[in-house]
């Protein structure tokens, strides 16, 4: 059973919304809300697994509630239901499950219901009457690490120098890094004395926050500077990249690796944590991910599975807006599907990302499929 909230400021879509679910089946409205603040309050004490969300709301909008509930819950599947195209860009960087079009068909409902099942694996469902005491390092979508004793909380940093000194030493975790690169990274252009007065203080701060709250990555000397140790701490970003790894070099795909891919992809590597030394990771891990997201679009293509190719596409997308040949991949297999406004909506999104925020102009091939879909959205009314 899905139990999902609902959230517009019109009674009569949330209603349809609601007999829609309903005849889908499986599925418990838990919360039904016109005012996204109060939802937003409702669901800090509530158990819900996905949220279906409108975009045009008085008070706030929905854009910015979904960045809310991000911040909460980051894996929390967010479906927007809205009558405007346009915000398709914005939804795709809040990495949503899906936007729905006003109005949409059982059918198109019916595809996200499957794909909100998808990402609720037996160990989300399952997080719901259990905590686990394993302290995991989460360095996808940002960085912290939760404490053993609550998984709902995170360790708390005494100093943002704390924060990126512990985030460093993580990334070269089970590796010596040495004083001089430690201070190049985190204090360039100080004077040396400062900056290593800086740096012991720092290790200091961390040393004591990881040990009052229990949590076993230790920091020691080594050669000529510092190691983290991880003593049955678990690092996401380790485990992504390994799965990644395997799925690029698996001849036969196994769909139970996708699920746990895109389930543990909660955002980009240290994402605006401002660590100029994350960068080149960042990129090599997003790069990655793509490619594996292609592979994983040709599999469900080649098995005739429609649903899951355009999820992979659509999450690719999220990740490169720009991509003018996979944006295309993705217009034909809606046309080829009969979701039209499905096609148009990723039109505007490849304008946007090319035209208005890269200041380029689109291919040729690209303007020709926005024509054909322009020109089949007329005849369809």
């Amino acid at each position: 059973m899905i139990r999902v909230m609902l959230i517009d400021d019109e009674e009569d879509a949330l209603d349809l919304l609601e007999i829609l679910l309903g005849q889908i089946g499986n599925i418990n409205i838990v919360g039904r809300y016109l005012n996204p603040i109060q939802a937003i309050e409702a669901l800090a004490n509530s158990t819900v697994d996905a949220v279906f969300l409108d975009i045009q709301m008085p008070g706030m909008k929905g854009t910015e509630a979904a960045r809310k509930i991000r911040s909460m819950f980051p894996r929390m599947p967010i479906v927007f239901t809205t009558a405007y195209a346009e915000y398709a860009v914005e939804a795709f960087e809040i990495q949503s499950m899906d936007y729905l079009l006003k109005p949409f068909t059982i059918d198109r409902l019916q595809n996200t219901v499957v794909r909100i099942k998808q990402s609720l694996s037996e160990s989300v469902i399952q997080a719901h009457q259990s905590v686990s005491i394993a302290p995991t390092v989460n360095c996808l979508g940002g960085f912290h690490i939760g404490l053993p004793s609550d998984e709902n909380k995170v360790l708390t940093w005494k100093t943002k120098k704390e924060k990126e000194l512990c985030a460093f030493l993580i990334h070269y975790a089970g590796k010596s890094v040495n004083t001089a690169s430690i201070i190049e990274a985190l204090w360039p252009g100080y004077d040396l004395n400062k900056a290593k007065t800086y740096l012991y203080t720092c290790l200091s701060y961390l040393r004591r926050s990881l040990g009052e709250q229990q949590i076993p990555i230790h920091i020691r000397k080594a050669d000529q500077g510092f190691v983290a140790v991880l003593d049955g701490s678990t690092v996401d970003v380790t485990e992504f990249e390994q799965l990644l790894s395997n799925t690029w070099a698996e001849a036969e795909m196994d769909e139970r690796s996708y699920d746990k891919m895109n389930q543990m992809y909660t955002g980009e590597y240290m994402e605006a944590c401002d660590f100029s030394w994350a960068t080149a990771r960042q990129l090599e891990i997003k790069a990655t991910y793509v490619r594996v997201l292609r592979k994983w679009y040709g599999h469900f293509q080649s098995k005739g599975n429609r649903t899951l190719a355009v999820d992979s596409m659509e999450k690719l997308l999220s990740l490169a807006p720009d991509s003018e040949n996979d944006g295309r991949e993705l217009i034909k297999l809606h046309l080829k599907m009969g979701n039209r406004n499905e096609a148009y909506r990723i039109c505007l999104h490849l304008e946007q990302a090319v035209r208005f925020q890269l200041g380029a102009e689109l291919e040729e091939e690209t303007l020709r499929l926005f024509q054909q879909t322009k020109d089949m959205m007329e005849q369809a009314r």
